[in-house]
């Protein structure tokens, strides 16, 4: 089974925010402050965006197929959000995986949505629900209860908003690394600074820490044995001495599991 984990990191739609509320002659900056203003008296204090104002600037997935363990960031730094989408559906045409995600059915999928429909990126496999493929219609991406794409956040706590968790607790709890001193509050003030890489390697922790997490989740399920579960932990550890990356390598001298 190939299996497909992704996060995504976004920063302020400043374009469509200037649309939307007339905030033109306002640079990035400003028009962001604006947009995070409006919205906190939109809820009663909540400045989190919603999901069409929210740009992609990183999706940074792990590929784990029967041959190898790989965990990177789509395109490059300076790639445009809309080479990221695509790149991001070229491997749901290539490989048809089991996505995997940490609320992505509640942010990351809303989102992707979205910003796939303004630069219109065509994914006829991704919205696929039985017309081209029939076994689509039992299980297909878009299915709440499907596996096809399996939201962990949203299956432990039983579907019940009340009952989620943050993936850095749950991670944590697990003894593996959560965050690692950036999180999606600091992304917008990193994106401003040009630290692109920053968030990139931020996203790829996250990434990691939700796949090991699915991991576990496989082990209490029944799908994969003990045996399996230590032997797919194992994997992550060479791989990630492999590559011998930075932030991997503080990824690697945080886990104690």
């Amino acid at each position: 089974m190939n299996v497909f984990v992704f996060d995504i990191e976004t920063v302020p739609d400043v374009e469509t925010g200037r649309r939307l509320y007339e905030l033109d002659g306002l640079d990035d900056s400003n028009a962001g402050k604006a947009m995070f203003h409006l919205r906190a008296e939109e809820t009663g204090g909540s400045e989190f965006l919603r999901h069409h104002l929210q740009r992609i600037v990183a999706i940074s997935v792990v590929l784990r197929t029967p041959e190898r363990f790989k965990v990177w960031t789509l395109g490059e730094p300076d790639s445009p959000e809309q080479e990221l989408l695509t790149r991001f559906f070229d491997g749901i045409e290539r490989f048809t995986p089991t996505l995997v995600s940490w609320n992505g059915s509640g942010f990351d999928l809303p989102v992707i949505h979205y910003r796939s429909l303004l630069h219109g990126v065509a994914a006829p496999r991704y919205w696929d629900t039985g017309n081209d493929n029939r076994d689509f219609k039992w299980n297909n991406y878009l299915g709440r209860y499907h596996e096809r794409h399996t939201d962990v956040m949203d299956v432990l706590s039983g579907y019940q908003p009340r009952a989620t968790a943050r993936l850095d607790e749950i991670a944590s709890m697990l003894g593996f690394p959560g965050k690692m001193g950036m999180s999606g509050a600091h992304v917008w003030d990193s994106y401003q600074a040009g630290d692109i890489d920053g968030i990139r390697n931020y996203c790829e922790t996250d990434v990691l820490n939700t796949y090991l997490v699915y991991q576990r989740f496989e082990l209490i399920r029944g799908h994969i044995s003990r045996v399996q579960y230590d032997a797919a932990c194992e994997q992550v550890r060479s791989e990630l001495k492999t590559e011998n990356r930075p932030h991997l390598n503080e990824f690697l001298a945080h886990w104690h599991d």
